[in-house]
């Protein structure tokens, strides 16, 4: 097993890149290589959120996290978990968006008694026929009803800008949470990978805007104008400068590895992730370590 991660940024791994995987083996593994918490997908076979028996399982889920000493977040990005033949629908901005909402709202409950760090979700591509005024409505309509389900109890969500979708960018969420009303419990996802890919900022300036309004980060390579997670290292972030302004904005919640399209090599990928993070991190903080140096010199 791998020696415990230092105190800071600390690195969880996502189920969605264990697809192959029973969730207590991915669990058993993503432990045994030394992440401090999981970021958990529902889906058919990782905690399927409409099978029977649910409490008990998540009981169980909740003990082996325990036994195991993960944290958890709750992610909501399954494929066709709703619907078998169109990837993510319904979304909160389709003409019936009641599956998702019951959906949203099972995975808050779901996150509290897990006693997750934050339940993420986002907002959907926007439908050909629906005009953005109106896709932004029900978006808002949608997510006030999660609101008040996180709010009761006791959840903390994290909204996600996604590219390609009606909230891609950061000044997107920063509109939508305004429209809300700026409640305390909605709170930021944000993926490193996806400051590259579309936001105007160096990713090392959307990490420190972000900064104050993060309860959950997903980190993985990409590329400029390309939405492809990459393993790290063969894009185009600068993960030294990016984990160096995560550390700075105070944020303590869970880093997850987020490359759902390597489940095929799970294991492998999840071990060399690891040890690339492992090593930027050390690298930020001897970055930090010598410019306070230089300061103090001054």
């Amino acid at each position: 097993m791998s020696a415990p991660a230092a105190p800071g940024v600390r690195f969880g791994y996502g189920t969605n890149g264990f697809a192959n995987h029973r969730l207590e083996d991915a669990l058993a593994v993503i432990a045994d290589l030394g992440y401090e918490g999981v970021a958990l997908t529902l889906d058919h076979d990782h905690l399927n959120p409409f099978a029977p028996e649910l409490p008990r399982r998540v009981e169980a889920l909740a003990a082996r996290l325990d036994r195991l000493g993960l944290a958890v977040v709750v992610e909501t990005g399954a494929r066709y978990l709703l619907d078998p033949w169109h990837k993510h629908a319904p979304t909160l901005l389709d003409d019936e968006p009641a599956a998702r909402l019951d959906f949203l709202r099972r995975a808050v409950r779901i996150g509290a008694d897990l006693g997750a760090e934050a339940v993420s979700f986002w907002a959907g591509v926007r439908p050909a026929p629906v005009p953005r005024a109106q896709a932004w409505d029900r978006l808002v309509r949608g997510c006030a009803e999660v609101v008040d389900a996180a709010q009761a109890a006791g959840v903390r969500l994290g909204f996600e800008p996604e590219p390609g979708m009606l909230v891609e960018t950061l000044d997107d969420w920063f509109a939508l949470r305004g429209r809300l009303g700026a409640p305390d419990c909605f709170g930021l996802t944000l993926d490193i990978g996806h400051c590259r890919c579309v936001e105007p900022l160096p990713v090392a300036d959307c990490v420190a805007k972000a900064g104050p309004y993060l309860v959950n980060v997903q980190i993985d390579d990409m590329r400029r104008g390309v939405h492809e997670h990459l393993e790290f290292g063969t894009g185009e972030v600068d993960f030294p400068a990016a984990l160096g302004a995560l550390a700075d904005t105070g944020y303590r919640g869970l880093t997850a590895v987020e490359l759902p399209r390597h489940s095929h090599a799970a294991p492998s990928v999840a071990r060399t992730s690891l040890a690339f993070l492992s090593h930027a991190r050390a690298a930020a903080e001897f970055l930090s370590a010598t410019r306070e140096a230089e300061e103090v010199s001054l």
